[in-house]
This record gives C-alpha cells, structure tokens and sequence, in this order.
C-alpha cells in the first residue's frame, strides 16, 4: 500500500532569528500566513489518504504539530534527537513495515514550495509506480535546473527506462559542484537538481541500508521489534541518539547507484519548486518594486535596491537609506541585518546567539 512521510526535522538556523527552537521554519506562517509544513501536508494528501500520511520530526515539535491540526498522534514520528535524513527515513521505514509489510513511501520534506501541484501529484506517481513494479528500487525526483546553482546537488541520468518514460536510471551524484562545472552539467542536458523527494518500499530501504549503514540498520531494527509495545519509548529514548548522522544520499543512495542493476531511478520533476533553506530563497516569492526591494512588512527606502526586509509584525517600519543587496530581519527580540552574499553565514551566527535567546 502507498503511504508518504513528511520529514520536518530540520533546524533552520539559515532563516534565524524568526526560526528558533521553539518556533523551527517548518511551523512559521511564511507563505500567505501558511507554514511550509502545512503546504507540504496538502501536498501529501494529494497523493494518498490522510490515514497513510505521517509526519518525522522531532519530539520537541509533536505538541505544535498536533496543535495545529496537522496529523494525529498515531502519525507522528518523534526523533528524540535530530540524526539527520538517514536515520530518519530509515525510523519511518521501520514503523511503516510494522503497520504494512509491503509498504511503498514516498517522502517529502517540509521545506520546497512546489506549484502546480496535479503536476506534482501526476509525476510523483510515476515514482511510486516505479517502485510497486519493483520493490528493490529507489526513486529520486530530479528537478529542471534554471541556472547553475552551487548549492544544490545534481543528478546524472543515464538510459530511460522501459515502460517507464521519462524515468531514468541514475549514473551518477553530484554534491554542490562549483559553478563552472554547474554549467557544465546543465549544458549536457543530463543533469538535474536533487530535490530531495524520494520513493522506497519500507522492505527495499531497510535492506540496502542492511548492506551500506549497517549500524543504523540494527538500531532502527530494534526500534522497530519495540514499536507499539510498552517499551517503545524507553528503545526509541536509547537507541536512536546513536546512529549515525549522515544524509540519506551520501548514506545510501550514492553508494545505491553504484550496485550492480542500477535499482536507483530519476524522476524529472518539471515544476516551479523553490527550497526555502535561506533568506534570500524566500526573498523570492514576496512581490518586488521597481528597484528590487521586497518585504513583508512595511519598507520605506531612499536610493536602495535589492534589499530585502521581513518582520513577524506586518504593521513593522523599515527603513533603508543607500542600501543595495541587503536582507533585514526584524523580531520582537532579536534583528538581523547581512548582505544576501552572505545569507549563508546565518547559521553561524545563530549558534553565537546564546541558546537562551534562541
């Protein structure tokens, strides 16, 4: 049966100082007073049935979630510790096949904005079916790539797939190339953006998992044999703090592709799709003026461009005198002031911040 996890578990210290431990990016009302978590859960809903859609993130976040409406207990995965996206699809995978032996998931993650979502919904079931036919394969959706992005991996794909057009079989992962080699990749016509979506059957990942992060793979095992019994928390509470921290792609669907039958598939994704993991990515769906400044509070400049102003209060001034390329992020406690050339630095500082601001 098919079912969609969403991951949520990320820290988003790029999008400090809104985004903090007791309000993380996923639940903030960024897009037209919605959270990105919200938007992803309406696009999981348009894949499947809300009784096979399940939230993973941390336990520290289960009281929001479920204060919002979002999903219900029995649908929510805490990680009692962020352990990155490989042990947290593999501790989905290993509740689902408590629940269906013969699951097939798709997973989504809390942090794309992804327009039109028929389109979205129509190719992501060709993934699904990629991995129905045969349950050994992992799917990979590859979006279009628009300009030679450096901070986002590329997939190479190779031969299409029979019966399965325009599915391809993966040759090859690459993690954020400089940008001459970017424009390489998009010259070639082969490559495209890991969007970080993926299809598995619950039984394909926990073996390849099995076979390229054992550690994990006997940790979430034993997560799994105390799944719905009265020693669950206390398993959970033990054992998962200890795997390891790695990506599901440097983890398992790198060294994957590099097995003999080519079970890692493409999917090209041709969508509006943005991943909002920093500043100046959400800068780009507030509407801008005629110099470039955008905002979504109130933004009174003098000789500025580009500059880009946010506050959790929509009634907020800003103000900006000869300011080019700027983001300003005003909160009740904290402001941030960084030009867009160094959004990146955000998480830096944000780990500065004593926690107690945080």
């Amino acid at each position: 049966m098919r079912h969609v996890v969403i991951i949520a578990g990320g820290s988003g210290t790029r999008l400090w100082p809104m985004s903090r431990t007791d309000r993380p990016k996923q639940l903030l009302p960024l897009v037209s007073g919605r959270s990105l978590l919200e938007l992803t859960v309406r696009r999981g809903e348009a894949l499947v049935d809300s009784d096979r859609l399940y939230i993973c993130a941390g336990e520290s976040m289960r009281a929001a979630v479920l204060d919002a409406g979002l999903t219900d207990a029995a649908h929510y995965i805490g990680e009692p510790q962020g352990r990155d996206t490989c042990a947290a699809i593999a501790l989905s995978a290993a509740v689902l096949s408590t629940r269906d032996p013969d699951a097939v998931f798709g997973v989504l993650t809390a942090d794309h904005l992804i327009e039109p979502i028929d389109r979205f919904a129509r190719t992501f079931e060709l993934g699904l079916a990629l991995v129905e036919a045969q349950p050994q394969r992992a799917v990979v959706f590859a979006i279009t790539p628009t300009y030679p992005a450096t901070g986002y991996g590329y997939i190479e794909q190779g031969e299409v797939i029979d019966g399965f057009a325009p599915a391809c079989r993966v040759t090859s992962f690459t993690e954020k190339p400089d940008e001459q080699r970017a424009c390489t990749f998009i010259e070639s016509g082969r490559y495209g953006w890991n969007s970080g979506m993926f299809v598995f059957s619950a039984r394909g990942f926990l073996d390849a998992l099995g076979r390229h992060q054992p550690q994990i793979a006997a940790g979430v095992a034993e997560i799994g044999r105390a799944w719905g019994t009265p020693q669950q928390a206390e398993v959970l509470e033990r054992v998962y703090p200890t795997l390891p921290r790695t990506s599901v792609d440097f983890g398992v669907m790198e060294p994957l592709s590099r097995e003999p039958g080519a079970p890692v598939c493409a999917v090209p994704l041709d969508v509006s799709w943005l991943d909002i993991g920093s500043w100046p990515a959400l800068a780009q769906i507030l509407p801008a003026d005629e110099r470039g400044n955008r905002t979504n509070a109130l933004l009174r400049t003098i000789d500025s461009r580009g500059v880009t102003a946010l506050s959790d209060d929509p009634t907020h001034t800003i103000a900006a005198i000869g300011c080019e390329n700027l983001i300003i992020v005003r909160t009740a406690d904290a402001t941030l002031v960084v030009p867009a050339s160094q959004a990146e630095k955000v998480k830096t500082i944000a780990g500065m911040v004593d926690r107690s601001v945080q």
